[in-house]
């Protein structure tokens, strides 16, 4: 009995260090997440048992003091580029900011090749805005932001691929332009559709008088065509009852009315 009551103790003893132990072993991890397992300073992706599987999700068994888990996150990451100084090629200083989408594409590249991705891919991602904001102009910056953000999403996909980073979308979002510079262009912009005003108004004046050329070859050429004109222009003044209307007395009248008697 007393040997019975010492094992008891024993007993729980043993099993709560072998619940720690296994509390120690296994990791979770969850289905937007890759694992990357060091055993011994190797990077292993697969062991003897399929929870030791590391390129899956769900429960996984690492050995404790030797092996070290790292998760990555697999999701699509937006990465807001703070807003950078640029100076365009016609010298001219605005600030531009921008919006990256990327994701890892392979966990252990991402942990293996750079310190850490997500510092990396935001610094490459403002170095390379204002190399490649530097060499346009700002008409060009203005007028082709969908042309640019294509060029600056191969550049940097090209650099961070090494890194097992994926950049799938980068968008120009803000352009901030000095106040001279704003002013300048309200005033050109005022001054275009002044232009394009006086040339509408212009060949709205051509065409009118063209047209009325038209009209007067026709009633040249009809001597009852001005008289009958003339007897409606009559109509539409007299449709204002306030008027007072002077009637001259056209000659082809009068001459014809002297030949009657």
């Amino acid at each position: 009995m007393e040997l019975l009551a010492l094992g008891i103790p024993l007993l729980v003893g043993i099993a709560i260090v072998l619940f720690i132990l296994v509390l120690m072993c296994v990791r979770l991890v969850y289905d937007y997440e890759r694992a990357v397992v060091f055993r011994l300073g190797r990077v292993i992706r697969r062991g003897a048992f399929p929870f030791m599987n590391y390129e899956t999700a769900g429960l996984k068994l690492i050995l404790p003091m030797i092996d070290r888990m790292v998760k990555v996150d697999m999701r699509t990451v937006t990465l807001d580029v703070p807003a950078q100084e640029v100076i365009t090629k016609d010298n001219v200083t605005i600030r531009v900011n921008a919006v990256v989408y990327f994701n890892v594409m392979d966990a252990a590249d991402a942990v293996l090749k750079v310190a850490n991705h997500y510092v990396a891919t935001s610094l490459f991602a403002q170095t390379t805005l204002r190399n490649v904001l530097g060499q346009h102009e700002l008409d060009e910056i203005l007028a082709e932001r969908d042309k640019i953000s294509q060029a600056l999403q191969q550049i940097i996909d090209e650099q961070t691929d090494a890194w097992g980073v994926k950049v799938s979308v980068v968008e120009i979002k803000d352009i901030e332009l000095p106040d001279e510079m704003r002013r300048a262009m309200a005033r050109q912009a005022e001054a275009e559709r002044e232009r394009r005003a006086k040339i509408i108004a212009a060949e709205g004046e051509y065409s009118a008088s063209q047209r009325l050329a038209d009209a007067a070859r026709v009633i040249e050429q009809t001597s009852s065509a001005l008289q009958l004109r003339y007897l409606q222009t009559l109509v539409e003044i007299a449709a204002g009852k306030t008027n007072t209307i002077i009637f001259p007395m056209p000659m082809d009248l009068v001459r014809a009315a002297v030949r009657k008697d």
